[in-house]
């Protein structure tokens, strides 16, 4: 990974959010701030940008780190099923509740929850989110009295929930309620600088997982993913990595012919191959960033003999010379290559 890369690390040391983008220290600084404070967080953004690894970072850096950090998707769950799984039940309170059973709010007790894609949630629901908001307490299904509640409220949406207000289909004072600190996750086609830090991780990532070795990518095949629109966001780009490095087969070199057609031939004239073209004519902007990643896997990868790095890659020595004089690439002693991570 570079080493202008920014990563947030939950309390155990792994990363959660990377990148190195304005937007990413920006995030990370609004992180810092409010990670010991019990207001409400609102994280906003495109599905698969890591706005639950943003609220993982709030909760796994912050006072609350040793208690329950407990998440919960409001449009994975049928709406009279997540009434039940957010508050709990009563015992005989509807068929087939044969105990009593706490909900995912009791059980974040003294801890943070997460609650994904709040702009699903149904009126009822809502007015009974802003209760707990506002007073800091439960009523479980089928119970006339209230429960205490110590938890950490994060919430996140993929919608625009002032457009869903105008239109009547969210309460502006849970709106309000829930707002109290919002942070926004740009998509990825808005921060291509972090394209280059999370393909380093996700490569070292999968690599191991696959067969422990150190994988590169051709700079052609780099050159397609920096074009590429993204509209998965990191969620896309992680799978995209992944199903590469399975294809690449024991060569261990992605090559554009493993890319998903959708990135390595683009086509069409909808609003993805518009953004991919508009990413294109960055090229020459980021060109120098794809040859010195380029050169020094291909250096690393003929353990820094220079000979072999310009044959291999088809230049000539004095062409490879000048190169890495032009981008300042040093060649370390054997023992600084064995340790690297780059």
């Amino acid at each position: 990974m570079s080493d202008q890369a920014k990563e947030m690390r939950d309390s155990s040391g792994n990363g959660l959010f990377i990148g190195r983008s304005a937007s990413v220290l920006r995030i990370s600084g609004l992180v810092d701030r409010v990670k010991d404070l019990d207001a409400p967080v609102l994280i906003t953004g495109e599905s698969g940008t890591g706005k639950e690894l943003v609220a993982r970072a709030v909760h796994f850096r912050g006072a609350r780190r040793q208690a329950p950090f407990v998440a919960v998707n409001g449009g994975a769950i049928p709406d009279h099923l997540l009434e039940s799984e957010l508050f709990g039940h009563a015992r005989g309170s509807f068929t087939g509740a044969h105990r009593d059973k706490p909900g995912l709010i009791e059980e974040a007790a003294g801890g943070t929850f997460f609650l994904d894609e709040v702009g699903d949630l149904s009126q009822p629901l809502q007015a009974k989110l802003l209760r707990v908001l506002q007073d800091k307490e439960i009523r479980r299904v089928g119970e006339n009295r209230t429960r205490l509640v110590d938890v950490r409220f994060i919430s996140a949406t993929h919608k625009v929930l002032e457009r869903e207000i105008c239109e009547g289909r969210f309460r502006e004072d849970l709106f309000y309620r829930l707002r109290i600190v919002t942070i926004e996750i740009p998509p990825l086609r808005e921060r291509r600088e972090d394209l280059e830090p999370l393909i380093d991780h996700f490569t070292e990532q999968y690599g191991r997982e696959l067969r422990g070795g150190r994988f590169v990518f051709a700079v052609q095949a780099l050159e397609l993913l920096h074009a590429y629109a993204w509209p998965g966001n990191v969620r896309e780009l992680q799978n995209e990595i992944q199903r590469c490095l399975i294809l690449c087969g024991e060569e261990r070199v992605v090559r554009p012919e493993h890319l998903s057609p959708r990135i390595s031939a683009p086509a069409g004239n909808g609003p993805a191959s518009e953004a991919a073209r508009e990413a294109a004519d960055n090229f020459f902007e980021a060109k120098a960033e794809f040859v010195k990643r380029f050169l020094r896997q291909a250096l690393l990868r003929c353990d820094y003999n220079k000979a072999r790095t310009a044959e291999e890659i088809g230049l000539s020595r004095q062409a490879l010379f000048k190169l890495m004089k032009k981008h300042k690439i040093q060649t370390p002693s054997v023992r600084q290559a064995e340790v690297r991570a780059d």
